[in-house]
């Protein structure tokens, strides 16, 4: 679907996969321009724009945005957390639910993404394919929940989730050509995930850039028909 791909967005491209995607996105013949947006803006270099945007401030998504201004054929959101950002959590049990806790990761996980989609859809070209993308997570499934826990992360990706599915059956009706989907990267092997990685296979610890391999491969061959799913990394659906 992506043969037409020349303009790319990656939110978060200072993370371990956003950078990962931003480098392979930039080495593509296919691809004209990566405009990379970070927390600290970095710097550019030959097809990657870098841009400074804060995901907990909607003026700076705005302002970016606006200074990309071309059509974006891809838009890919990398951003997530999973614990807080002083480390606390996940939540092992309900008695460890806190407000404060529910809303940075909302903040982060659900309305961060809500705000780019915003801001980025627009942009979107009307004549032909375009995908937004948002990293999400297999524990952010209902259906696929048998072990509880990590409540605000799960919960907030169950959002993203739903989010996007309202996202895609919006741009069916003026971008009939674009997909909206959220992405399971696997469990990759970044500082978000590495207190977590006991027990975690070794073939399935996946580098970032072969996390990112994956999630670009399941890029190229979306259709329509997959608008507002949730895919692993292999290119199966993840029921909700």
């Amino acid at each position: 679907m992506m043969t037409m791909m020349k303009r790319c967005a990656v939110f978060g491209a200072s993370g371990g996969i956003g950078a990962a995607l931003t480098a392979l996105l930039a080495a593509r013949e296919d691809v004209q321009a990566v405009h990379a947006l970070s927390r600290s803006g970095g710097a550019g270099h030959g097809k990657v724009v870098a841009h400074r945007f804060d995901l907990l401030e909607e003026s700076s998504i705005s302002a970016a945005c606006e200074a990309i201004g071309t059509p974006l054929d891809l838009v890919i959101v990398a951003t997530g957390r999973l614990v807080r950002e002083n480390g606390e959590g996940p939540e092992k049990s309900w008695r460890a639910l806190d407000a404060g806790a529910m809303a940075e990761l909302y903040a982060i996980n659900t309305i961060g993404p809500a705000l780019i989609a915003r801001h980025t859809l627009p942009l979107l070209p009307k004549d032909r394919p375009a995908v937004f993308a948002a990293i999400s997570a297999r524990v952010g499934s209902i259906s696929d929940n048998r072990l509880g826990g990590w409540h605000s992360y799960r919960s907030s990706k169950a959002a993203l989730n739903m989010l996007v599915r309202n996202l895609a059956v919006e741009l069916a009706r003026t971008h009939p050509q674009a997909v909206a989907v959220t992405l399971h990267p696997g469990t990759v092997d970044t500082p978000l995930s590495r207190p977590f990685q006991r027990g975690v296979p070794a073939e399935k610890l996946f580098t970032t850039e072969r996390s990112a391999r994956h999630l670009l491969d399941v890029i190229d061959g979306l259709t329509t028909a997959q608008s507002g799913r949730l895919i692993a990394w292999d290119g199966a659906e993840i029921p909700f």
